[in-house]
C-alpha cells in the first residue's frame, strides 16, 4: 500500500505559500489500493466534501473520501481566509435570480454560513487562527460608499447584522483614512484557510471516515444499480457519489470545470508587523476586502502578518508586476511600513460562474454535487456539504435544497476569457 503522510505541497511555494508554512499537519493518509464497498463515495477534499463525510459520518453512514492529489489542493488551501456571509451579488440580485422561494432559503443559508463554520470548528477543536471580529466591504469614492449603503439597506431588511460605518470610524478600524466608509459584518471572521481543511480532515478520520489521497477517479459507470469508481490503485461501490471537485475538476466529471471561467487572485504575506504597528493596522483584525472591479483584500494572520491580494497570477511577467504594485499600493495605505518584505508569496483560480451564482447539479442516479462557488468557498462549501448529507440521510427532499437542479453548461469563449482576466489584472497593476 502507497502510504501518504503528511509532507509540504510538492507543488513549488507559490501554491500554497503561507497556510502550507503555518498550518497544523495533515492526517497520515494512503492511497486507494484495492476494492472497498461503502454507502457514500465523496470525491473532492476540500471543505464541501469533508464536511459532508463529517456530517455523515456522524449520522452512522459508511464513507470514503477520495482526493486526487493532498488535503486542502485546491481552494480551500489557497484563498485568503476569510468566512464570508452571502455571495458577490447583492442579496435582493440573489432572490431576482433565482426567484423568491430558493433565493431567500440560499441567502438565509448562507447568511447563517460563518456561525455554523465557527460551530464546527469549536466542537472538533480545530487550530485554525479563527477570529470572530467580523469583515469590512470598503468604499473606493462614492460609487463604492453608495454600493455597500444598498447593501447595508438589503441585508437589514433580512434581519442581517450588518452596519454602514463612516469614514472616521472605517479610519479608526482600519488604521487608514483611504475609504469613505465600509460595511461592517458582525456575522463573517477570518481563519487559516489550509488549517482549516486539515482540521477538518482530522475530524473526518476520527468519525470514521475512510480518507484516501493520491487517489484521482479515472472512470465512474452504474453497475447493478449501485456506482463503481475506478483509482490507479483501486475501485469502490456505493449507494450515492458526491462530487466536491469544483473549479480544479479533472476525470469522469471534468464538466463542472468547463462551466466556470478562471479568474487568478495572489497574495503577499509580510513580515510579522511590530507591536506599535499592530496597534494601528486592523487592531481588531477583521477581514477587509474593497469595491474596485480588480479589487483588493487585506487580513492579519496569527503571528502578526499583513497578508494583502488582489486579482492576478504570480507567474511570468505577472510576478514582477503585481508584486509591484502590491508596495505601492500599501505605502499609500500605510505609509509606515517602509520598505516592507514579503515572506510569503502564492496564487490560484477562483472558479466564476456565468451569473455569479453557485450550482448544484445532478450526474445520475444519487449522484451529486454543488460548484461554482465565485471566491466564496469556506462558509457556503461547509454548509453546502452538511445540504448534501441531509439529502442522503432522507431529512431533505431535492425540493428543500437552496438550490435548483441546473445543467452543466460550458462557458463561452472560456479560455480566451481567462486570458483576458490574467492580461487585463496585470494592465491595471502597471498603471
Amino acid at each position: 500500500m502507497l502510504s501518504t503522510p503528511h509532507k509540504p505541497h510538492s507543488h513549488g511555494p507559490r501554491s500554497h505559500g503561507l497556510w502550507e508554512a503555518t498550518a497544523p499537519a495533515a492526517p497520515a493518509t494512503t492511497a486507494l489500493d484495492g476494492h472497498v464497498s461503502a454507502e457514500v463515495v465523496i470525491v473532492g477534499g476540500g471543505y464541501t466534501g469533508m464536511s459532508c463525510a463529517l456530517h455523515l459520518a456522524e449520522a452512522g453512514r459508511r464513507v470514503v473520501l477520495l482526493e486526487a492529489r493532498e488535503i486542502g489542493f485546491g481552494g480551500a488551501g489557497r484563498n485568503v481566509g476569510l468566512i464570508n456571509a452571502g455571495l458577490w451579488l447583492a442579496p435582493d440580485d440573489v432572490s431576482s435570480a433565482l426567484g423568491p422561494d430558493h433565493g431567500e432559503r440560499l441567502l438565509k443559508l448562507l447568511g447563517d454560513a460563518p456561525a455554523q463554520v465557527m460551530a464546527l470548528i469549536d466542537r472538533h477543536g480545530i487550530d485554525c487562527e479563527l477570529e470572530r471580529n467580523g469583515t469590512l466591504h470598503c468604499a473606493v469614492g462614492a460609487s463604492g460608499l453608495a454600493e455597500i449603503r444598498e447593501r447595508e439597506a438589503q441585508w437589514q431588511k433580512r434581519g442581517a447584522p450588518v452596519k454602514l460605518l463612516d469614514a472616521t470610524e472605517t479610519a479608526a478600524r482600519l488604521g487608514t483614512s483611504a475609504y469613505l466608509g465600509a460595511l461592517y459584518d458582525a456575522r463573517a471572521g477570518t481563519l487559516q484557510p489550509l488549517a482549516y481543511a486539515r482540521g477538518l480532515a482530522t475530524a473526518v478520520v476520527k468519525a470514521g471516515v475512510t480518507l484516501h489521497t493520491s487517489s484521482p477517479v479515472t472512470k465512474a459507470e452504474r453497475k447493478d444499480n449501485r456506482w463503481h469508481l475506478t483509482t490507479a490503485g483501486g475501485s469502490v461501490d456505493a449507494d450515492w457519489v458526491v462530487v466536491a471537485t469544483d473549479a480544479y475538476s479533472t476525470g469522469p466529471w471534468q464538466m463542472v470545470r468547463t462551466e466556470q471561467v478562471h479568474l487568478p487572485y495572489f497574495n503577499l504575506a509580510t513580515q510579522p508587523l511590530s507591536p506599535e504597528l499592530l496597534r494601528k493596522i486592523l487592531p481588531g483584525r477583521e477581514g477587509v476586502w474593497d469595491t474596485k472591479t480588480i479589487l483588493s483584500s487585506f487580513r492579519m494572520d496569527r503571528a502578526g502578518r499583513l497578508v494583502f491580494g488582489s486579482v492576478g497570477a504570480l507567474r511570468y511577467s505577472g510576478t514582477a508586476i503585481h508584486k509591484a504594485w502590491a508596495r505601492r499600493a500599501l505605502s499609500k495605505l500605510y505609509p509606515e511600513l517602509g520598505d516592507i518584505t514579503f515572506e510569503h508569496e502564492w496564487y490560484g483560480q477562483i472558479g466564476m460562474t456565468g451569473d455569479a451564482l453557485p450550482r448544484f447539479h445532478t450526474f445520475g442516479p444519487n449522484a451529486v454535487g454543488f460548484s461554482g462557488y465565485n471566491g466564496r468557498g469556506i462558509a457556503p462549501g461547509t454548509v453546502f456539504g452538511r445540504e448534501i448529507a441531509l439529502l442522503i440521510k432522507g431529512e431533505k427532499t431535492f425540493a428543500e435544497l437552496p438550490l435548483p437542479v441546473s445543467n452543466v453548461t460550458p462557458a463561452t469563449f472560456r479560455r480566451s476569457r481567462e486570458a483576458w482576466y490574467e492580461a487585463g489584472a496585470q494592465i491595471a497593476h502597471l498603471v
